[in-house]
C-alpha cells in the first residue's frame, strides 16, 4: 500500500476514510466480475460444514479483495473474515476503511530485523479465529515487500493450526500505482477476474530443499493464479466460473427498503398513538416500539427471541426454556408485537433470566437504538417474522440471526416473489433457517435462503397447554354430567354463523353445553349479547343447568377449556369470518385428546392440518357442523379414535426443541 501520510486532525482523517471507502465501493460494485474458483477452495471460502482456511494474495490486489468477500459472505452470512493488517498508521487507516464492510482487522505484521511489529500477538489472534470458524486473509509480501516474495507468517500460521492455504489472484480494469508493490487502483465500469486455486497444505516441519521451501511454494502458487487472473478468456480445467455484477450500494433493494422506512418514520408515532387509543398498545410501554428500553440490560450473554403474536409465542416458549436451562449464564430477551402475547407470556413463563420488551418497528434508527440498548449476541426470529432493516442491522453489527419454525405460506411466497431482490438479500443473511415443513423450506430456498437446517413444526413439539388444576377441578364439578362442545378461538362473524347451529343442537341434546372462547377477549360482551346475555367467565359467572352457552372471554385458559371438552371446533376458519380466515393451531387441542373440526379457510395452518389428516373433519356449512357434533355425541368410540389419532401426530416431534436449542446456543461467541 502506498504511504498515505497526513498530519491533519481527526476530521480530515474521517473525510479521507469516507472518500476512499466510497470510491472503492463504487468502483468494485460497478465492475463485472468473473470468479474462477476451484471446487474444493469454494468449500473453504464459504466455510461449508465449518471448514476454515488461510486466504493468501499479493499486496498489490488488496484494494480488490472486498469484492471476493462480497461474493462469499451472502453464501454463508454466519462466517467471519479477519485480515492481518499492519499496526502502523497506514494499516489502521486501511482497517477503518474496510471495517464498515464487516471485514475485521488484526493488527500486526512479521517481526523482522529485530523489530517487534506485533507478529507474535497477531499470530495468536489469527490462530484463535481459525479455530473458531473464521477465515483469515494475509498478504504474504506485505506490508513493505519485497514484491511477490512470501514471508514466513502465512505458512507458519497454516502449519500451526493445520489449515490449508487458498491462493488468490485478481486483476481488473485499473491503474498501477508507482509504489513498491505496483498496487492496482480499480476504475469503475470495467471487468475484473478473481482466481482461487486449490487448497495448499504446506508443512514447515519436513523441509527438504531450501530453508523456506514452504514459503517459496506458496509464492509460486499465488503467482500462478495471478497469471491465470490476467487471462480471463482462458478456461482452466477444474475451475468453476461464475460471472456476477455487484450492484452499487445506492441501487441495492435493501437500501431502498431502508429509505422507505426512514421516510415513513415521522408518521409512525401517530399510528402508535391511534393504536394506543384503541387499546392495542400499553401507554406506559409504547416507546418500546421506537426502540427505547424500559428495563436495564442484565450482564452477561443475551439471546434475543422474537415472536410476533400468541401463536408464535406458544411455539417458541419451550425453546426459550430449553436454552435457559442449558446455559445458566444466558439471559433471554423475548419481544412480541401484540399486547395479547405480552399478557400471555406473564401467564405461561416467568424466569429470573427472562426479559420482555415490545419489538421496535422496522425503522433503521429505532432498530439501532434497540440493539445499542440490548446488545444481543444472537437473534432468533419465529415463523414469518421477516423484517429487512432489523435483520440488516444485526448483520452489520456481526450478530448471527436464525429463523425457527420458518413459515412461508403460498400467499406470502407470491408476495415476496414480487420483491425477490429484497427477499434474497434478507434471507441470505440468516445463519440458518429451520423451516416448519418441506414446502416452507422450498419457498425459502427459491427466494434466496442458503442455509436450511432442521425441518419440523415446533407446534408439534410443544408441551400440552398449561392449566390451573384447582380451577380445572372446580369447573369439572360444576359441569359434571353435561356433554361439552368447544368453539375455540372464534373471530368476528363466526359467532353469528354458530347461532342457528346451537339452536338445532340444543333441541336435539338439551343437556349440551357449548363453550365459546373468542380469540380476542375484549369481544366477550358482544359475543354474550348474541346468545341472550350468556354467562361470561371474565365476569366470574358460571353456567346454570339451563344455560346452553358459556362465553369464556379470559386470556391464557385454553388449556382449561380443551380439557373440559372431548371435541372442539377451531375458529377463524368459516367462510363467514370477517378477518380473512386462516385457521389456528390445531396441535394444541390435538395434544390434549380432543376430536377436531375446522372450517375450510385454514391457509395459515394448511401444513399442520395436512399432517393431522383424516383425524380432523372439515365443515363448510351450518348443516355440516350440526352433523359432526351430533356424530361425536352419538358415537363415543369414533370420537375417541379420532382424538387418539390426532394426539399421536401432535406429539411426534418432542425432540425438536432440544435440537434447535443446541443450534441456537452454538451461535453464541466462543
Amino acid at each position: 500500500m502506498p504511504r498515505l501520510s497526513f498530519s491533519a486532525g481527526p476530521f480530515f482523517r474521517k473525510f479521507l476514510i469516507s472518500t476512499i471507502r466510497g470510491y472503492l465501493g463504487f468502483t468494485l460494485r460497478t465492475t463485472r466480475w468473473t470468479f474462477s474458483i476451484d471446487p474444493e477452495a469454494r468449500k473453504f471460502l464459504t466455510c461449508e460444514d465449518g471448514r476454515t482456511a488461510v486466504v493468501a494474495f499479493w499486496h498489490e490486489v488488496l484494494p480488490l479483495t472486498p469484492a471476493l468477500w462480497w461474493w462469499a459472505e451472502p453464501q454463508n452470512p454466519s462466517m467471519r473474515l479477519h485480515v492481518l493488517i499492519s499496526r502502523n498508521r497506514d494499516g489502521r487507516l486501511i482497517a477503518d476503511i474496510v471495517g464498515k464492510w464487516r471485514i475485521w482487522s488484526i493488527a500486526g505484521s512479521s517481526d523482522t530485523r529485530g523489530k517487534n511489529k506485533g507478529g507474535a500477538a497477531a499470530l495468536r489472534s489469527l490462530r484463535s479465529r481459525l479455530r473458531h470458524g473464521g477465515i483469515v486473509a494475509i498478504t504474504p509480501d506485505g506490508p513493505r515487500g519485497p514484491r511477490r516474495e512470501a514471508q514466513q507468517g502465512a505458512t507458519a500460521l497454516a502449519a500451526l493450526v493445520k489449515k490449508p492455504i487458498i491462493p488468490v489472484g485478481a486483476t481488473c480494469r485499473g491503474l498501477r500505482l508507482n509504489s513498491w508493490d505496483k498496487m492496482i487502483l480499480p476504475l469503475p465500469f470495467g471487468r475484473g477476474h478473481f482466481v482461487c486455486g486449490a487448497p495448499l497444505t504446506l508443512s514447515r516441519d519436513k523441509e527438504i530443499q531450501a530453508k523456506h521451501s514452504a514459503d517459496r511454494l506458496l509464492a509460486e502458487a499465488i503467482t500462478q493464479v495471478m497469471a491465470e487472473a490476467e487471462q480471463p478468456w482462458v478456461d482452466h480445467p477444474g475451475r468453476q466460473k461464475e460471472k456476477i455484477w455487484l450492484a452499487p450500494l445506492s441501487l441495492q433493494p435493501s437500501r431502498v427498503w431502508h429509505w422507505v422506512a426512514t421516510g415513513l418514520a415521522p408518521a409512525l408515532p401517530f399510528l402508535l398513538r391511534w393504536r394506543q387509543v384503541r387499546g392495542k398498545e400499553l401507554p406506559d410501554r409504547v416507546r418500546e416500539k421506537m426502540g427505547f428500553a424500559s428495563q436495564a440490560r442484565p450482564t452477561g450473554p443475551l439471546i434475543w427471541f422474537h415472536a410476533a403474536s400468541v401463536g408464535e409465542l406458544v411455539s417458541i416458549l419451550p425453546l426459550v426454556q430449553r436454552c435457559l436451562e442449558k446455559k445458566t449464564n444466558v439471559t433471554a430477551l423475548l419481544t412480541t408485537g401484540t399486547v395479547t402475547a405480552a399478557r400471555l407470556l406473564q401467564h405461561r413463563l416467568t424466569h429470573p433470566r427472562l426479559v420482555h420488551q415490545f419489538v421496535p418497528l422496522d425503522v433503521p434508527r429505532w432498530g439501532r437504538r434497540f440493539l445499542a440498548s440490548w446488545q444481543p449476541q444472537a437473534v432468533v426470529f419465529t415463523e414469518s417474522e421477516l423484517w429487512p432493516n432489523l435483520i440488516g442491522l444485526c448483520h452489520q453489527q456481526n450478530i448471527p440471526v436464525a429463523l425457527v419454525n420458518g413459515r412461508m405460506s403460498e400467499r406470502s411466497f407470491k408476495n415476496w416473489r414480487r420483491f425477490r431482490p429484497v427477499a434474497r438479500r434478507m434471507l441470505e443473511r440468516f445463519a440458518w433457517i429451520a423451516a416448519r415443513s418441506d414446502a416452507d423450506a422450498q419457498h425459502f430456498q427459491q427466494l434466496g435462503a442458503r442455509s436450511l437446517a432442521i425441518t419440523g413444526d415446533l407446534k408439534t413439539a410443544a408441551p400440552p397447554l398449561p392449566v390451573d388444576q384447582v380451577a380445572l377441578q372446580s369447573v369439572q364439578q360444576q359441569l359434571a354430567g353435561r356433554p361439552v362442545f368447544l368453539a375455540a378461538s372464534t373471530h368476528e362473524g363466526e359467532e353469528d354463523a354458530l347461532r342457528p347451529v346451537l339452536q338445532i343442537l340444543q333441541a336435539r341434546f338439551p343437556s349440551l353445553l357449548t363453550i365459546i372462547v373468542p380469540r380476542h377477549p375484549e369481544r366477550g360482551a358482544a359475543v354474550s349479547a348474541l346468545f341472550g346475555n350468556a354467562p361470561r367467565r371474565a365476569q366470574g359467572q358460571v353456567p346454570a343447568r339451563t344455560d346452553s352457552v358459556w362465553v369464556c372471554d379470559t386470556l391464557g385458559e385454553l388449556g382449561l377449556f380443551y380439557r373440559l371438552a372431548d371435541f372442539a371446533f377451531i375458529g377463524n376458519s368459516l367462510p363467514d369470518v370477517r378477518t380473512g380466515g386462516g385457521g389456528h393451531n390445531p396441535f394444541e387441542p390435538a395434544r390434549l385428546g380432543c376430536a377436531l373440526a375446522t372450517g375450510p379457510r385454514i391457509q395459515n395452518f394448511q401444513e399442520a392440518f395436512a399432517i393431522l389428516g383424516e383425524s380432523v373433519v372439515t365443515v363448510s356449512t351450518a348443516a355440516d357442523l350440526v352433523d359432526w357434533v351430533s356424530a361425536m355425541l352419538e358415537n363415543p368410540a369414533r370420537r375417541k379414535a379420532c382424538a387418539e389419532q390426532a394426539q399421536a401426530v401432535a406429539t411426534a416431534n418432542m425432540a425438536l426443541p432440544e435440537q434447535l436449542a443446541d443450534k441456537i446456543l452454538a451461535l453464541l461467541p466462543a
